[in-house]
């Protein structure tokens, strides 16, 4: 193991970061605020989806996930999908050469080990396989960090999730039901925290910055189309889903109020755009914002929150604004119940616009008691997250940790 009394410490980031996911971004930036406020001298690159959008908004290094472009396209001509298969002996060697340079390798948060989402057991499954492996045969410490994971249908998706975790040195959970999930599919958790999302370790906006807007509710939305075991009715799910958060956003305007659409990936945005143009309001808007800390401060704004995509949740809460979610897995109900907001949960499969506009009204309700809490449990959470890191160093680098002992910025 490389130390820094040797030559800087060699450390890699490896996730779908800069593929338009604010959620994945958001995550890479806390662990990258972490690393230069305690390692500064670490020599930090990345491995992963947009490497061009990485290296501008982080200037680190970057090297693209996927031998192929097309990784993360349905192939369906015989040159696509001899490309792709090629592409993946490719990638043995790819991922083998890079991992081999580091001397650890965290990877930031994010559903790596659920399947809440549409996913095919040899896209990024695979690659988080080929890291974990390679990362045991060549000596290079491999860290799952505030991960989420959840019950896995498909039996390869399973089989790699499986050995990633069991291969990884570190392993941490962003909740309990991930946790058991992994223990459940056999891996071996006994020595496995559980902290929360990563995101809570980023800076919160100012309390003056910005300015309450009274009376706008941010609706956050999302490309929603089921699980990955929902893939023969995933449209119904999603015109269902399209249909039932259109009428609820309509009920709002024909209330007079001002709504704001969000969203957390560049997928959502035709969805957003869908909405808005089926109520054909002035008083419906899209927000422009395509980072967490932009999402923060959209939240942050309005007196109250309706969202899908879970890291808008977890922007909503962390900023203290009184939240509702449209719920399409178990790690939403997780994150609501753990900031004393489970009673604020709508099913995202099956929304009943009446009964949501129900819940909307006594959330309104209690909006002026809930903030103080809210803000409370969020800073409470942000501790225990950055208290993590600590944990983290002592088993990526533990002779560096000896040499130079963390001092983590409050």
């Amino acid at each position: 193991m490389t130390t820094m009394h040797d030559e800087p410490l060699r450390l890699g980031v490896f996730g779908l970061f800069g593929a338009g996911n604010s959620g994945n971004d958001g995550s890479l930036e806390a662990v990258l605020r972490h690393l230069r406020t305690t390692r500064p001298d670490a020599a930090v690159d990345a491995m992963c989806g947009g490497p061009e959008i990485v290296t501008t908004l982080h200037g680190i290094p970057a090297t693209r996930l996927n031998w192929y472009g097309g990784e993360y396209r349905t192939a369906s001509r015989a040159s696509a999908i001899a490309a792709k298969a090629l592409g993946k002996l490719i990638d043995v060697f790819r991922t083998a050469a890079w991992v081999r340079r580091h001397d650890a390798v965290i990877v930031p948060g994010t559903g790596v080990l659920e399947t809440t989402l549409p996913l095919r057991p040899w896209g990024f499954p695979y690659s988080l396989f080929l890291l974990c492996l390679t990362g045991r045969l060549f000596g290079t410490r491999v860290a799952l960090v505030s991960v989420g994971a959840g019950t896995i249908g498909n039996r390869s998706t399973r089989v790699l999730t499986r050995w990633s975790t069991r291969l990884a040195v570190y392993r941490s959970y962003r909740d309990a039901q991930s946790r058991e999930a992994m223990r459940a599919m056999g891996v071996n958790t006994a020595r496995d925290e559980v902290y929360a999302d990563l995101v809570f370790a980023l800076p919160t906006p100012s309390a003056s910055e910005p300015a309450r807007t009274r009376g706008r509710v941010c609706v956050g939305v999302m490309d929603f189309h089921g699980s990955n075991d929902e893939r023969a009715v995933a449209e119904e799910i999603h015109r269902r889903y399209l249909d039932g958060a259109t009428r609820f956003v309509r009920a709002l305007v024909e209330e007079g109020r001002a709504v704001r659409l969000l969203t957390g990936d560049e997928l959502d945005r035709p969805v957003a755009a869908a909405i808005a143009d089926a109520v054909d309001s002035p008083l419906v808007t899209v927000s422009p914002a395509a980072s967490l800390a932009a999402l923060m401060e959209e939240t942050a704004a309005a007196d109250t929150v309706v969202a899908t995509r879970y890291h808008n949740l977890v922007c909503a809460l962390k900023v203290g604004t009184p939240t509702l979610a449209l719920s399409y897995s178990a790690k939403s109900e997780a994150l609501m119940a753990g900031m004393g907001m489970g009673a604020y949960c709508h099913s995202a499969r099956d929304i009943d616009a009446d009964r949501l506009l129900e819940q909307f009204r006594e959330l309104e309700k209690r909006a002026a008691e809930l903030r103080r809490p809210l803000a409370e449990r969020s800073e409470a959470v942000a501790r225990r997250v950055r208290h993590q890191f600590d944990a983290l160093a002592a088993a990526l680098y533990p002779a560096a940790t000896h040499a130079h002992p963390t001092r983590e910025t409050p």
